[in-house]
């Protein structure tokens, strides 16, 4: 039985522009679920561990999946990516790459550092719909996701 309150995502992207599409094309494709923004691998680590400007973990819940860019300043997304699936608190969480990247190199190592799906960003917004949709199917009706745990 799935659950009844919906799922965070916690979306990391630097690319204001980006941010405002995904939450835009979320509402688009009629999701329910909350979806929150970090600027980058740094501030993304911060709100996972509940540090600095993210410390209070009811404002702050650990998300049911995250959905990861790349290309990020100060941590990227690979770098990111590695810390999350290292720590035995936080590397249950679902990470979808969501990047403009298309490279070989890339695919193959964000699934070898644990990545779930590596998506490759649409250049249309339509396209960026059909993505959000797939990603709320799949993600929110098809896969059992873990229950949070106090590990």
């Amino acid at each position: 039985m799935k659950p009844e309150i919906p799922i965070t995502i916690l979306m990391a992207d630097d690319d204001e522009e980006d941010r405002l599409l995904a939450k835009e094309a979320l509402e688009e494709s009629h999701l329910v679920n909350e979806l929150r923004f970090v600027k980058d691998g740094e501030e993304l680590i911060d709100y996972l561990k509940n540090r600095k400007n993210h410390s209070d973990p009811v404002r702050f819940p650990l998300p049911g999946i995250i959905l990861l860019d790349l290309n990020m300043p100060r941590k990227d997304g690979r770098e990111a990516l590695k810390e999350i699936k290292d720590d035995p608190k936080l590397k249950y969480i679902p990470i979808v790459i969501l990047t403009t990247s298309r490279a070989e190199e890339d695919i193959i190592k964000t699934y070898n550092l644990g990545a779930n799906s590596f998506i490759s960003k649409p250049v249309t917004f339509e396209g960026l719909i059909q993505v959000m949709k797939a990603i709320g199917k799949y993600w929110f009706e098809i896969v059992e996701l873990p229950v949070k745990t106090s590990c």
